[in-house]
């Protein structure tokens, strides 16, 4: 009982410390330095978001002892939930909370979310490191959990959709298990925290006077719901892909033409946004309600709605690609709110009405893009008021759900839980990888080949790898005997080995890397870095240790 006692009280401290650090990063980053942006003149406005966006790359790729540390952040909570050998370091939150601060202070086209639940899972993964005696084995990720919904409740003051958000989004169909009550402790404490140091914020991200709205509904309603359902995960496909696409991009890139180029096409969003629009709507979350109140304009027509949507999509898009810090639980929703307002226009069941379905939008984004439907349901109704948002907000969920298919914003999400021996393929190709190795030239020779590598260490199998350490293909004894061996002393491996295949990365998995084996019809298969040299190997025999192995110490 003591300890049972003891574990609640250290869910709710997780919420109060989250909600202290969610509460300095928002009114720093949203209250003093955004608010003061949006104030300045146009070629200030301009300028601001490549300033925040260099400011971050740099902090992050020099914070680390030379060691540079990616943008993720939400993505970090994710991807910590199912590897539990990928541990949140609070030396790193710091520098990403910094980074976070000046990519959307400055402007940039991301949200506050994700450096919050970044700072609220890395607080309840230390403490729960810290702790580790006092949580059983099941319990093993309570208190990731419950600083991820701690972090989501504090940002936007909606503690129900912090507990939704954070045991949904690690699948894109399942709930996370085993932690729905320190979410829900953790939740309440941070978002009371958050509120009694900055005070209850009277302009919430969508929020609307329910007496300007009429939110009741007949049958054009939920017909242009499902229609609102259908246009969102059409988009959120588009865009996840566009996230995905501006990731890789990043890994591929030098990181200062990324930041260069993202400093350029930022600053030309924003004088365009001023030029079609009169206000800097490419910059921020929703730059301070601009973006909110232009939307829900009668006045303005589909074809400038069309335009911003872009301008939005556009400038999200570079802000990832370019390194910069933050999340796209907002750009979501804004996407969002724009599809569904071009649907009420379209539509035109009134002026009251035509503000009813850019909430419905909200919604159906949300689910579509982040795979968290309960979560962006409840989020419409926290930040609105308005629960009879739900119903018809529930229709464009469920539509947009299926038109989008399996994609997500989140490369780290899984569909469902899994069993042991999946759980161990879906394991980082790192714990595979044999780093001691020795590769073939494609110069050697097929009887060196043979009778000084293949035979001596019973390998029938190696990789081909130039001098720079470059990877070349795989060279089989099984082909080279095929030939006739008075040619081997006179045939290179490069003439026999099995070229055009894709090497291995180190993001990859066991089971990626796993498939590449059995299509290619190899036992080895090489591990590249980023400059295409082979760093490691993937052997049948290492899949088979490592999964046995686990099986034996109940690892995993």
């Amino acid at each position: 009982m003591r300890n049972r006692i003891l574990r609640f009280v250290i869910y709710g401290a997780v919420g109060v410390v989250t909600g202290l650090i969610v509460a300095g990063v928002v009114v720093l980053a949203e209250k003093v330095l955004l608010e003061d942006i949006l104030h300045r003149s146009l070629w200030q406005q301009a300028l601001a978001p490549a300033l925040g966006l260099w400011l971050a790359v740099l902090l992050l790729r020099y914070s680390d002892a030379g060691h540079p540390l990616s943008p993720s952040t939400s993505e970090e909570y994710i991807r910590g939930y199912h590897n539990k050998s990928h541990v949140l370091k609070v030396i790193h939150l710091p520098f990403r909370l910094i980074a976070g601060v000046a990519t959307v202070g400055m402007g940039g086209a991301a949200g506050l979310e994700g450096p919050a639940i970044y700072a609220g899972a890395t607080t309840g993964s230390a403490i729960q490191r810290r702790l580790s005696w006092l949580f059983r084995d099941k319990d093993g990720q309570a208190l990731l959990v419950a600083g991820a919904a701690a972090g989501v409740s504090a940002v936007f003051q909606a503690p129900a959709t912090g507990v939704l958000f954070a045991l949904e989004s690690p699948y894109k169909g399942d709930l996370g298990r085993r932690a729905l009550l320190p979410a829900l402790l953790s939740s309440a404490s941070s978002y009371v925290t958050f509120v009694l140091v900055s005070g209850l914020d009277d302009d919430l991200p969508f929020e609307v006077r329910t007496d300007l709205v009429r939110v009741g509904f007949g049958q054009r309603e939920l017909v242009g719901a499902a229609i609102v359902g259908a246009l969102c995960g059409l988009a959120a496909m588009v865009f996840s892909r566009a996230i995905r696409g501006a990731k890789q991009v990043q890994r591929t890139q030098p990181w200062w033409v990324l930041a260069a180029a993202g400093s350029v096409i930022a600053a030309g969003l924003v004088v365009l946004s001023d030029l079609l629009f009169d206000a800097p709507l490419s910059m921020g979350p929703t730059a301070e309600g601009q973006v909110l109140r232009w939307v829900l304009n009668p006045d303005e027509t589909l074809p400038m709605l069309g335009m911003l949507f872009a301008i939005r999509l556009i400038a999200t898009s570079t802000v990832i690609a370019s390194g910069g810090v933050g999340g796209v639980f907002i750009p979501l929703a804004v996407l969002g709110l724009i599809i569904g307002r071009i649907v009420g226009g379209w539509i035109d069941v009134g002026v009251e009405s035509m503000a009813f379905f850019p909430f419905i939008g909200v919604a159906a984004f949300l689910a579509a893009g982040y795979r968290t439907p309960l979560a962006a349901v409840m989020f419409v109704a926290e930040s609105t008021g308005a629960p009879s948002f739900v119903v018809p907000g529930l229709i464009a969920v469920a539509v947009s759900q299926v038109v989008v298919g399996s994609s997500s914003v989140s490369e780290y999400q899984r569909d469902t839980r899994v069993g042991h021996l999946e759980r161990r393929f879906q394991m980082p190709i790192t714990s595979a990888m044999k780093r001691d190795f020795q590769t073939v030239q494609p110069a050697d020779s097929l009887s060196d080949f043979v009778w000084r590598f293949a035979f001596p260490r019973k390998q029938l199998e190696a990789v081909v790898a130039d001098n720079n350490g470059e990877f070349r293909g795989i060279i089989k004894v099984s082909d080279v005997g095929d030939m006739e061996q008075d040619l081997w002393s006179t045939t290179a491996c490069s003439e026999v080995m099995i070229a055009g295949l894709t090497p291995a990365r180190l993001s990859w998995t066991v089971r990626e890397v796993s498939a590449r084996m059995e299509e290619a019809d190899v036992d080895i298969y090489p591990v590249v870095d980023t400059a295409g040299r082979v760093v490691g190997v993937v052997t049948d025999q290492s899949i088979v240790n490592v999964v046995e192995l686990l099986d034996e110490t109940q690892g995993g």
